[in-house]
């Protein structure tokens, strides 16, 4: 774990999104970009739509949102759907219902999200995908050169979920829960898998990450969702999970 540990600054600076303002673009699937004022962080931003979206009790405003959604979804798959076939197969994930593959040639790793989810731009991530009504709801993938040749010379499954965990995944502020951490090999690559939970003090946050090494990178794939839609979005979040596979480029 003294590797692991070494590389803390590093991954920090890579993966952590939670703590500090961003300040980038909002970028649509078929490439328009949107400026993006971000001052707050990522949960704090999510945690306030959220709780708009929750508090409307009009249902005229209900169909507004929700028919915002089918806009928003619609607008954006036609041109997903248009780069996803010219994909070759032997690189792309899984086709599943009610998802949409997602395959980087460049960095070599592929996964799929769930249908209506919006690409945006964060500065330090790789790739971001998050629910246009639901922002605590979203994927990111991230990574960072190493050395190593296995994600297992690391430390066990629960040793590297827990250093990541305390010292990336979540601000030093939030409370934390590692449920659970396991390893399982995918045509012999070993990936490593945990569930945690995040405490801030008007949210929690339940998610699942993904981690392994490839290409001479240390990847990392995140997704989650309010602990309040825990129980409605962990099936979709679970497939996000075990679709993120690496390929050597």
């Amino acid at each position: 774990m003294a590797v692991l540990q070494n590389s803390i600054p590093s991954l920090h600076h890579t993966l952590f999104i939670n703590s500090f303002p961003q300040k980038g673009l909002q970028k649509l699937s078929h490439g328009a970009f949107l400026s993006c004022k971000t001052s707050v962080s990522l949960h704090v931003r999510a945690e306030h739509l959220s709780s708009l979206a929750a508090s409307s009790s009009s249902s005229s405003h209900f169909q507004e949102i929700c028919g915002r959604r089918q806009i928003i979804a619609a607008g954006i798959t036609a041109p997903l759907v248009s780069i996803v076939d010219q994909t070759p197969t032997a690189f792309a994930a899984e086709t599943k219902k009610g998802f949409l593959p997602v395959t980087d040639k460049k960095d070599g790793y592929t996964f799929l999200y769930p249908f209506g989810w919006q690409e945006v731009v964060i500065e330090g991530q790789d790739k971001v995908f998050k629910d246009v009504i639901e922002p605590l709801e979203s994927v990111s993938v991230n990574l960072i050169p190493t050395n190593k040749q296995d994600i297992r010379d690391f430390g066990s499954p629960q040793e590297v979920a827990e250093t990541l965990i305390k010292k990336v995944l979540a601000p030093p502020t939030q409370k934390t829960k590692l449920i659970q951490a396991a390893e399982h090999d995918v045509d012999g690559k070993a990936y490593y898998t945990f569930e945690f939970i995040t405490r801030a003090p008007n949210y929690t946050r339940h998610a699942l990450t993904a981690v392994s090494i490839g290409n001479g990178k240390f990847y990392t794939l995140t997704t989650g969702a309010n602990e309040r839609r825990w129980d409605k979005m962990k099936d979709r979040l679970m497939t996000v999970v075990d679709s993120f596979k690496i390929f050597n480029v």
